[in-house]
This record gives C-alpha cells, structure tokens and sequence, in this order.
C-alpha cells in the first residue's frame, strides 16, 4: 500500500503516518504516540473554542460533500435540551474507496479520540460508529479499541476525570450501500428500513431518534485531534493551492496504476504527480485513458483533463468533476467505458432502495440500454434516450443515488460517444453476447 510514496519527503502524512505500525492499534501504543494529548486539551476548552478552532482549520468533510466541519458542528443547539448524538458514518461502500477502512484497522484509536472531542463539542453524550458490515476485520479492532478507552477512562461517565460523559456504540450494517446516506443511516441505527428521509428536518434539528445529531466521515473525525493539539491555523496552512481547500486528504487509488494504495497528500496536489509518480503510472506498454476522481458516482475526467489539475475541491470542479471520496479509478487505453459505465449502472441500479421512481426506475433501465448496446443490439436513438433518462434521474429525488448513476453514464458519453457509437454502428463486435 503506498501510504504516502517515500519519495515524497515533503508531504505531511497525518492520517496515515502509523499505516503498518500494529503498535499503534492498543491504547498504550497510541498514548506513547501522543495519542489523547488531544482529547484532554479539548476537554479544557469550552464547546465553542473546539467548534472556532475547527472553523479556523478549514477541514471539510471527506466522505464526498466537502461541507466545513467546524460550520456544521455549530448547527448543533447550543442548549441541551434533549440528547444529542455523533454519529460517524463508517460504512464505506463507494466503488473505489478504501481509505476509511485503513484508518479503522491500523489506528482504531485515532478515530476514537477524533469521535469524542466532536461529541464534547456538539454536546453529545453518545458516539453511534456505524461500520460496514463486511470490515469483519475492521470491527473487531475498533471494538477493542473501544474497550481500551473505556478502561482507561478515555470514554465512560466521566471521561479523564472532566466530569464528562462520552459513551460510545459500534453498531454494524448489514451491507447496503444505500446506508451510506447520512438519513439512511440515521434509519437503519433505528432499526428501520435504509430509506433516506425527506429534509428539512435537518439532522442537527432532528436527527436520531428526533433528537439533534451530527453525522461525520471517519477520515473527517480522524483529522480532528491533530487539529486540536496544533491549531486550525497550522492545519490551514496545508495546501498547495485553494485557501478553501486545506490540510490533508487520503486518496483511493485502484485500477491500472502499478502500485494502487491509499495515498495521504496536501490538498492542492497535482493530480498527475500522484498518478504518474507516486502510483508508477501505467501498465507497461499502456496510456492512461481516464480517471474517476471521488468514486464511483462522479463524472469521469479525460487523460488530458488530470494534466494541469490540483486534487482539491475546487481544482476538480473546474474540470467538471468532484474530489468526492476521493476514490480514484484509473484506467488505461485498455478499458472499454462503453462496459465500465454498464458495470457501474448495474452497481446503482442493485443497490437502489426503489423509493423514489426517477431512481427505481431510472437506474434499471439505464442498466438495460447499456447492456442492449453492448449485446450489439442497440439503437440510434440509444445516446439521447441515455442523456434524457440521466436528466429526469438528476436532482429530483430524496438522495442523490440517482445522480451517482448519472453522472459517470453523461460523462463517458460526452468525452467517449465515439465508442458508443462503434457498438451502435456495429464496426464494433458485441461485449456481451445476451441482454
């Protein structure tokens, strides 16, 4: 895995300095690490000290809506009334993505200390984890950890001796990817069916159990104590372009690189840096043909398009794209996109709760035109009946499953129509024999 690359000494690993380092996994390992140096000096600050200097960081939420932390915390009443939760989403399910489950195996105790200094911050006195129910691995560590912290007075009733109360429930998925939607998930901890809800209410309105939540990613929460214990000025100043766009962020990258792995780099990187030289570029004997840059629901970015692009938020949406999860999908002059985005259709399509029509609906018969076309059976009218189903699926449901479908399918017609149209036109032989 290239954690970061070693021929990159200039970076600042953060998240991922202790990748590899079983050591760092027990509670003592991570004390002796500097660990809970964070957590004890935010249990000395007041909630809107934590919340200001968060603000003042500029950390965005990394699970792939980049909203600012700090302004989201502060959405949380500041009058107690009735309970108020942390939840962390760490059911990561997004095609490409794999940077979550790094965190969890190798420092389970980062996570947990970055999910209670949120808690003392939004006042909550219960963490709800949930996990993607595949880490098998991963659950059993962070459940350890867990009970570390509890012994060592780290969570309880009276978190190091603040008069604190910070407890926290790991509660497992089932395998849905659907959970990965912050109200989905706020369902499915209720147990009840992983159908997103309507908003408004917002969660910091009402959230679990029609009380104020916050809902974080575990690379969100993981950055937090690194935060705490150097300044949000000193995080904001990790950035190599965008003031909008700082510290640090954990990169996906799978496909046809030489050496696929998480990859921790300063926001503002360029992208081919991390294509070309800290994952080997291609394949022998192969080009670079397309990237998927935030996981599998974002629009697809050309070779031509990663040549002069910095990986942050703002960099990749002036390319069309979205930083996303940061999940990258690398593909060679191999790839046929005409098959790749049937593959990735038919993921949406499966994985669908079929509660709004445009998307039930939408994504099946989306998955059903490419497989025609690939069957070699398609239609001249195919591409626009693709274009004006993508239309009808974009931003008229309750999640945005639907538009995850529609984006990559819009981009690789618009920047590959030529090899949709060699299957139409028949001058290419059918990928898939039946529909």
């Amino acid at each position: 895995m290239g954690y970061p690359h070693p021929s990159h000494p200039k970076e600042h690993p953060l998240l991922s300095t202790y990748f590899g380092d079983a050591g760092a996994r027990s509670y003592d390992g991570w004390v002796k690490r500097g660990g809970y140096q964070a957590l004890r000096q935010a249990l000395g600050m007041s909630r809107d000290q934590v919340i200001e200097e968060l603000k003042t960081s500029g950390l965005r939420g990394r699970g792939g809506a980049g909203f600012p932390t700090g302004l989201k915390w502060s959405f949380m009443p500041k009058e107690v009334t009735k309970p108020h939760y942390l939840l962390c989403n760490a059911d990561e399910s997004e095609p490409g993505t794999f940077k979550d489950r790094e965190i969890m195996r190798w420092t389970p105790h980062q996570l947990i200390e970055g999910c209670a200094i949120a808690a003392h911050a939004i006042g909550a006195e219960r963490i709800y984890i949930y996990i993607r129910g595949e880490f098998t691995a991963e659950h059993k560590i962070v459940t350890a950890a867990a009970e570390e912290a509890y012994q060592a007075g780290a969570l309880g009733g009276n978190v190091f001796g603040s008069g604190r109360r910070i407890d926290l429930v790991i509660h497992r998925g089932a395998g849905a990817y659907i959970c990965g939607e912050e109200t989905a998930m706020m369902n499915s901890v209720e147990g009840k069916r992983g159908n997103p809800r309507i908003k408004p209410p917002f969660p910091a309105q009402a959230g679990l159990w029609a009380c104020p939540t916050t809902i974080n990613n575990v690379e969100t929460l993981a950055a937090v104590p690194h935060i705490i214990r150097q300044g949000g000025n000193w995080y904001k100043a990790l950035s190599r372009s965008n003031p909008k766009s700082t510290g640090t962020k954990l990169f996906s990258v799978c496909g046809h690189v030489q050496r696929p792995g998480n990859y921790e780099v300063v926001m503002g990187t360029p992208m081919r840096d991390l294509v070309y030289d800290m994952c080997g570029g291609m394949r022998p004997g192969r080009t670079l043909k397309a990237v998927i840059p935030g996981g599998s629901s974002v629009p697809i970015m050309t070779a031509e398009e990663i040549e002069d692009c910095p990986m942050d938020y703002e960099g990749i949406a002036a390319k069309g794209s979205m930083l996303g999860s940061g999940g990258m999908i690398v593909m060679d002059d191999s790839t046929d996109m005409v098959y790749q985005v049937m593959r990735l259709a038919r993921f949406y399509a499966h994985e669908s709760c079929a509660q709004c029509t445009q998307c039930r609906e939408g994504t099946a018969w989306t998955t059903r035109i490419l497989e025609r076309i690939l069957a070699g059976q398609g239609r001249s009218e195919d591409l626009d009946l693709l274009l004006d189903l993508a239309d009808n699926m974009t931003g008229k449901t309750i999640c945005v499953l639907s538009d995850s479908c529609a984006a990559p399918v819009v981009s690789a017609i618009r920047k590959f129509r030529g090899e949709f149209e060699a299957y139409l036109s028949r001058t290419k032989s059918p990928a898939m024999v039946t529909v």
